[in-house]
Protein backbone atom coordinates (compact mmCIF):
# COMPACT_ATOMS: atom_id res chain seq x y z
CA UNK A 1 0.00 0.00 0.00
CA UNK A 2 1.18 3.43 -0.49
CA UNK A 3 2.83 5.25 2.30
CA UNK A 4 2.30 9.21 2.79
CA UNK A 5 5.77 9.54 2.27
CA UNK A 6 5.71 7.96 -1.27
CA UNK A 7 2.60 9.84 -1.88
CA UNK A 8 4.25 13.55 -0.59
CA UNK A 9 7.72 12.89 -2.94
CA UNK A 10 5.72 11.29 -5.85
CA UNK A 11 3.55 14.29 -6.03
CA UNK A 12 6.80 17.03 -5.37
CA UNK A 13 8.52 15.07 -7.76
CA UNK A 14 6.07 15.70 -10.58
CA UNK A 15 5.73 19.19 -9.52
CA UNK A 16 9.30 20.05 -9.66
CA UNK A 17 9.69 18.36 -12.65
CA UNK A 18 7.49 20.82 -13.56
CA UNK A 19 9.34 23.78 -12.60
CA UNK A 20 11.97 22.98 -14.02
CA UNK A 21 10.85 21.77 -17.47
CA UNK A 22 8.77 24.90 -17.96
CA UNK A 23 11.04 27.59 -15.93
CA UNK A 24 13.67 26.35 -18.22
CA UNK A 25 11.74 26.46 -21.41
CA UNK A 26 10.47 30.26 -20.69
CA UNK A 27 13.98 31.30 -19.79
CA UNK A 28 15.48 29.78 -22.82
CA UNK A 29 12.77 31.03 -25.07
CA UNK A 30 13.55 34.75 -23.35
CA UNK A 31 17.21 34.22 -24.27
CA UNK A 32 16.52 33.54 -28.10
CA UNK A 33 13.78 36.42 -28.27
CA UNK A 34 16.11 39.06 -26.31
CA UNK A 35 17.74 41.11 -29.17
CA UNK A 36 21.69 42.04 -29.21
CA UNK A 37 22.02 45.79 -29.77
CA UNK A 38 25.16 45.65 -30.71
CA UNK A 39 28.31 43.79 -32.76
CA UNK A 40 30.03 43.10 -29.03
CA UNK A 41 31.85 39.29 -29.45
CA UNK A 42 34.93 38.87 -27.29
CA UNK A 43 38.11 38.77 -29.52
CA UNK A 44 40.13 37.13 -30.98
CA UNK A 45 36.79 36.06 -32.16
CA UNK A 46 35.53 33.73 -35.29
CA UNK A 47 34.56 35.45 -38.67
CA UNK A 48 32.25 32.02 -39.86
CA UNK A 49 29.56 30.73 -37.98
CA UNK A 50 31.57 27.84 -38.06
CA UNK A 51 34.12 29.28 -36.46
CA UNK A 52 31.87 30.46 -33.89
CA UNK A 53 30.22 26.67 -33.46
CA UNK A 54 33.58 25.50 -32.42
CA UNK A 55 34.07 28.64 -30.54
CA UNK A 56 31.46 27.55 -28.01
CA UNK A 57 32.13 23.78 -28.08
CA UNK A 58 35.38 24.63 -26.77
CA UNK A 59 33.96 26.67 -24.39
CA UNK A 60 31.19 24.01 -22.98
CA UNK A 61 33.12 21.67 -22.72
CA UNK A 62 36.44 23.04 -22.30
CA UNK A 63 36.08 26.13 -20.06
CA UNK A 64 38.18 27.89 -22.70
CA UNK A 65 37.99 31.63 -20.98
CA UNK A 66 37.93 30.42 -17.70
CA UNK A 67 41.03 28.30 -18.39
CA UNK A 68 42.57 31.99 -19.55
CA UNK A 69 41.25 33.91 -16.43
CA UNK A 70 41.81 31.47 -13.86
CA UNK A 71 43.64 27.99 -13.21
CA UNK A 72 42.51 27.28 -10.50
CA UNK A 73 38.71 27.90 -10.52
CA UNK A 74 38.92 26.16 -13.97
CA UNK A 75 40.62 23.38 -12.51
CA UNK A 76 37.83 22.84 -9.58
CA UNK A 77 35.00 24.10 -12.07
CA UNK A 78 35.86 21.29 -14.32
CA UNK A 79 35.98 18.76 -12.03
CA UNK A 80 32.65 19.72 -11.16
CA UNK A 81 30.97 19.94 -14.18
CA UNK A 82 32.83 16.16 -15.33
CA UNK A 83 32.11 15.19 -12.04
CA UNK A 84 28.29 16.18 -12.39
CA UNK A 85 28.05 14.70 -15.61
CA UNK A 86 29.01 11.67 -14.99
CA UNK A 87 27.10 10.92 -11.70
CA UNK A 88 24.08 12.23 -13.99
CA UNK A 89 24.31 9.65 -15.94
CA UNK A 90 25.25 6.88 -14.28
CA UNK A 91 22.22 7.76 -12.52
CA UNK A 92 20.25 7.10 -15.84
CA UNK A 93 20.07 3.31 -14.31
CA UNK A 94 17.12 4.28 -12.00
CA UNK A 95 15.01 5.32 -14.72
CA UNK A 96 15.38 2.72 -17.27
CA UNK A 97 14.65 -0.70 -17.63
CA UNK A 98 16.87 -2.30 -19.00
CA UNK A 99 19.70 -0.12 -17.73
CA UNK A 100 20.39 1.97 -20.94
CA UNK A 101 23.98 1.42 -22.49
CA UNK A 102 25.35 5.50 -21.51
CA UNK A 103 24.93 4.55 -17.84
CA UNK A 104 26.14 1.14 -18.29
CA UNK A 105 29.23 2.38 -19.80
CA UNK A 106 30.20 5.10 -16.68
CA UNK A 107 28.72 2.76 -13.88
CA UNK A 108 31.89 1.96 -12.25
CA UNK A 109 33.62 5.45 -12.56
CA UNK A 110 31.14 6.71 -11.63
CA UNK A 111 31.61 5.40 -8.51
CA UNK A 112 34.63 7.77 -8.07
CA UNK A 113 32.86 10.59 -9.64
CA UNK A 114 30.75 11.68 -6.78
CA UNK A 115 34.00 12.63 -4.78
CA UNK A 116 35.22 14.82 -7.87
CA UNK A 117 32.28 16.48 -8.20
CA UNK A 118 32.05 16.92 -4.28
CA UNK A 119 35.87 17.72 -4.31
CA UNK A 120 35.12 20.62 -7.37
CA UNK A 121 32.55 22.35 -5.07
CA UNK A 122 34.68 22.60 -1.92
CA UNK A 123 37.40 24.27 -4.57
CA UNK A 124 34.98 26.51 -6.08
CA UNK A 125 33.73 27.71 -2.08
CA UNK A 126 36.77 27.53 -1.10
CA UNK A 127 37.38 30.20 -3.57
CA UNK A 128 34.77 32.62 -2.73
CA UNK A 129 35.71 32.46 0.93
CA UNK A 130 39.46 33.07 0.32
CA UNK A 131 39.82 34.88 -3.11
CA UNK A 132 39.09 38.92 -1.56
CA UNK A 133 37.77 40.25 -4.83
CA UNK A 134 35.65 37.26 -5.40
CA UNK A 135 33.92 37.22 -1.68
CA UNK A 136 33.31 41.03 -2.25
CA UNK A 137 31.35 40.27 -4.81
CA UNK A 138 29.56 37.32 -3.96
CA UNK A 139 26.03 37.05 -2.63
CA UNK A 140 23.93 34.76 -0.63
CA UNK A 141 22.42 32.73 -3.11
CA UNK A 142 25.67 31.79 -4.19
CA UNK A 143 27.00 30.46 -1.00
CA UNK A 144 23.25 29.01 -1.21
CA UNK A 145 23.78 27.03 -4.87
CA UNK A 146 27.23 25.88 -3.47
CA UNK A 147 26.11 24.95 -0.17
CA UNK A 148 22.94 22.97 -1.83
CA UNK A 149 24.83 21.14 -4.56
CA UNK A 150 27.44 19.98 -1.79
CA UNK A 151 24.87 18.50 0.46
CA UNK A 152 23.34 16.81 -2.44
CA UNK A 153 26.47 15.43 -3.31
CA UNK A 154 27.52 14.27 0.01
CA UNK A 155 24.59 12.75 0.88
CA UNK A 156 24.57 10.60 -1.91
CA UNK A 157 28.36 9.33 -1.27
CA UNK A 158 26.80 8.43 2.17
CA UNK A 159 24.07 5.94 0.55
CA UNK A 160 26.76 4.98 -1.12
CA UNK A 161 29.21 4.09 0.98
CA UNK A 162 27.70 4.61 4.78
CA UNK A 163 24.15 4.28 4.82
CA UNK A 164 23.59 1.91 1.80
CA UNK A 165 19.50 2.04 0.94
CA UNK A 166 17.57 -0.81 -0.97
CA UNK A 167 18.19 0.44 -4.78
CA UNK A 168 16.24 -2.04 -6.37
CA UNK A 169 13.00 -0.43 -3.85
CA UNK A 170 14.70 3.20 -5.11
CA UNK A 171 13.92 2.04 -9.04
CA UNK A 172 11.11 0.56 -9.10
CA UNK A 173 9.89 4.19 -7.29
CA UNK A 174 11.70 5.98 -9.84
CA UNK A 175 9.96 3.75 -12.61
CA UNK A 176 6.54 4.31 -11.30
CA UNK A 177 6.86 7.81 -11.47
CA UNK A 178 7.44 7.57 -14.94
CA UNK A 179 4.60 5.20 -15.39
CA UNK A 180 2.42 6.64 -12.81
CA UNK A 181 2.41 3.53 -11.08
CA UNK A 182 3.26 4.39 -7.23
CA UNK A 183 5.73 2.10 -5.49
CA UNK A 184 7.13 2.29 -2.33
CA UNK A 185 9.32 5.01 -1.70
CA UNK A 186 12.59 3.05 1.31
CA UNK A 187 11.72 5.15 4.41
CA UNK A 188 15.73 5.42 5.13
CA UNK A 189 16.60 9.20 6.42
CA UNK A 190 19.64 10.24 4.15
CA UNK A 191 17.72 8.72 0.85
CA UNK A 192 14.90 10.87 1.97
CA UNK A 193 17.29 13.91 3.06
CA UNK A 194 18.97 13.41 -0.37
CA UNK A 195 16.01 13.66 -2.71
CA UNK A 196 14.46 16.29 -0.65
CA UNK A 197 17.72 18.53 -1.68
CA UNK A 198 17.60 17.35 -5.23
CA UNK A 199 13.47 18.53 -5.20
CA UNK A 200 14.59 21.84 -4.11
CA UNK A 201 17.42 22.69 -6.71
CA UNK A 202 14.93 21.39 -9.18
CA UNK A 203 12.20 24.20 -7.97
CA UNK A 204 14.96 26.95 -7.62
CA UNK A 205 16.97 26.31 -10.72
CA UNK A 206 14.65 28.20 -13.31
CA UNK A 207 15.33 31.06 -11.25
CA UNK A 208 19.30 30.91 -9.85
CA UNK A 209 22.21 31.88 -12.14
CA UNK A 210 22.51 27.82 -13.00
CA UNK A 211 20.68 29.38 -15.50
CA UNK A 212 24.37 29.73 -17.45
CA UNK A 213 24.17 26.55 -17.80
CA UNK A 214 21.58 27.08 -21.04
CA UNK A 215 22.17 30.50 -21.21
CA UNK A 216 26.01 30.19 -22.19
CA UNK A 217 25.25 29.52 -25.39
CA UNK A 218 22.71 32.91 -25.84
CA UNK A 219 25.91 35.09 -24.75
CA UNK A 220 26.32 37.58 -27.86
CA UNK A 221 30.10 37.93 -26.77
CA UNK A 222 30.55 34.13 -27.88
CA UNK A 223 27.84 33.13 -30.35
CA UNK A 224 28.26 36.44 -32.51
CA UNK A 225 30.78 36.21 -35.62
CA UNK A 226 33.25 38.97 -35.73
CA UNK A 227 32.52 40.50 -39.23
CA UNK A 228 31.28 44.05 -37.83
CA UNK A 229 32.97 45.65 -41.13
CA UNK A 230 31.43 43.57 -43.65
CA UNK A 231 27.84 43.23 -42.45
CA UNK A 232 26.43 46.30 -40.61
CA UNK A 233 24.63 44.81 -37.15
CA UNK A 234 21.21 46.71 -36.53
CA UNK A 235 18.67 45.76 -33.60
CA UNK A 236 14.76 45.79 -35.22
CA UNK A 237 13.94 48.45 -32.81
CA UNK A 238 16.59 50.76 -34.10
CA UNK A 239 15.08 50.12 -37.34
CA UNK A 240 11.42 49.99 -38.09
CA UNK A 241 12.30 48.88 -41.88
CA UNK A 242 13.92 45.84 -40.78
CA UNK A 243 12.36 42.33 -40.00
CA UNK A 244 11.36 41.72 -36.23
CA UNK A 245 14.44 39.14 -35.77
CA UNK A 246 18.06 40.66 -35.68
CA UNK A 247 20.26 39.99 -38.09
CA UNK A 248 22.53 38.07 -37.03
CA UNK A 249 24.60 37.27 -39.66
Amino acid sequence: MTTSTTITFAVMFYLATAVLVLGVARKIIQYARTPAPLKIPTTPAPTTKAGVAARLFREIVLFESLFKGSKWTWLFGWLFHFGLLIVLMRHLRYFTEPVWWLAAVVNNIGVYMGWVMVIGLLGLLARRYLVDRIRYISSPSDFLMLFLIIAIGVSGLLIKHVFHSDIVQLKAFMLGLIKFNWQPLPPDPILLIHLSLVIVLMLIFPISKLLHAPGIVFSPTLNQVDNPREHRHVTPWANPELPSRTDKR
